[in-house]
């Protein structure tokens, strides 16, 4: 070994240059905390480095450096930096653009009259190439109206994605020809509303969808039939949070009537007979018991069943509570 080189090891060995001493020294500084010397940790969660013994907080508003994509997908290997998660509520599974109608640029300044006419000639060519041929167009036009009709009568986007994903299945095993592209998407929307334990009657749906009872659910029978769709039968109870809410009935009126429901069932009661209007029934004969101020009238409008149905049905509701209530008098009575 030269002397040149002995000389600069036994500077390196004797003494650090000042900058580095400085920055190891602060190093080992933020590993311990200030006030008691105990060891600080790292709450990635909240951005923060904290005193395991303590609970002091040195530092915050850390800097995240994990990565700046965020994952989509369920298995979590889309590493997209832009967009929205896909959706089967759009054709294109939401992976194509849109051009805005504000007619306006970058800077929100608004656009000149011949910058106008060509947006609108490119928003019309854009239209015509986001769909591929026939069957991408009826299936825009399906998911539209599925769309439409949820948002008519209030359902929630799980039940959106269900009636698609329903749609898509009896588009692709070729369930469409001879049927109505407006019932098919009708019948896959009732049946996504069952599955989700959301139903609607048959009438609320009619009202909103373009083809008639009849057709809607002839068509629903043929779907879950072909499809073999798990569709249990409705509950009345399903719908007797929804009425008790658009009447204005109490938590005590609602509670009793699920308890005549719950009743009924055990007697057979409610066994072939419509759950609408067993719920309606429900409704009306809680209020009755809670002494609360509703009209049959009320309940039919609400509920979409006559007001005969009403009145049988509410009858035998309370005959059956008066038969459970003595078995279950009986039955304590024997114990």
């Amino acid at each position: 070994m030269s002397e040149s080189e002995t000389t600069i090891s036994a500077y390196t060995e004797r003494e650090q240059p000042p900058d580095e001493r400085t920055e190891e020294q602060e190093r080992e500084s933020e590993r311990t905390c200030p006030e008691c010397g105990g060891a600080v940790v790292a709450d990635e969660e909240h951005g923060e480095t904290v005193c395991r013994d303590c609970g002091l907080v040195v530092e915050e508003d850390a800097i995240d450096r994990g990565p700046e994509w965020r994952s989509f997908d369920r298995d979590g290997e889309s590493k997209s930096r832009v967009g929205a998660p896909t959706t089967k509520m759009m054709h294109d599974d939401g992976l194509s653009t849109n051009i805005g109608w504000q007619n306006k640029d970058a800077y929100g300044n608004a656009l000149s009259a011949e910058r106008r006419q060509q947006m609108q000639r490119l928003r019309t060519w854009h239209e015509r190439f986001r769909t591929r041929d026939s069957k991408e167009r009826n299936l825009k036009q399906a998911l539209g109206e599925i769309d439409r009709m949820a948002s008519a009568l209030g359902l929630p986007e799980n039940v959106r994605e269900t009636a698609s994903v329903i749609y898509r299945r009896a588009l692709s095993e070729d369930l469409l020809p001879g049927r109505s592209i407006e019932g098919v998407a009708s019948a896959s929307l009732y049946a996504a509303a069952r599955q989700a334990n959301t139903p609607r009657s048959l009438d609320e749906l009619t009202a909103v969808s373009r083809v008639d009872r009849m057709e809607l659910t002839r068509t629903y029978r043929y779907v879950v039939r072909e499809l073999k769709l798990e569709v249990a039968p409705a509950d009345p109870a399903q719908y007797v949070g929804r009425f008790a809410s658009d009447l204005g009935l109490s938590d005590e009126g609602e509670w009793r009537a699920r308890e005549l429901l719950k009743t009924a069932g055990k007697t057979g009661v409610t066994s072939g007979k419509s759950p609408v209007g067993l719920a309606a029934a429900a409704v009306y004969a809680a209020a009755l018991l809670t002494n609360e101020a509703l009209t049959q009238s009320e309940v039919s409008d609400v509920a979409g069943v006559s007001e005969v149905t009403i009145r049988n049905r509410y009858k035998e509701l309370l005959e059956a509570s008066e038969v459970g209530d003595a078995g279950g008098g009986a039955d304590r009575a024997s114990a």
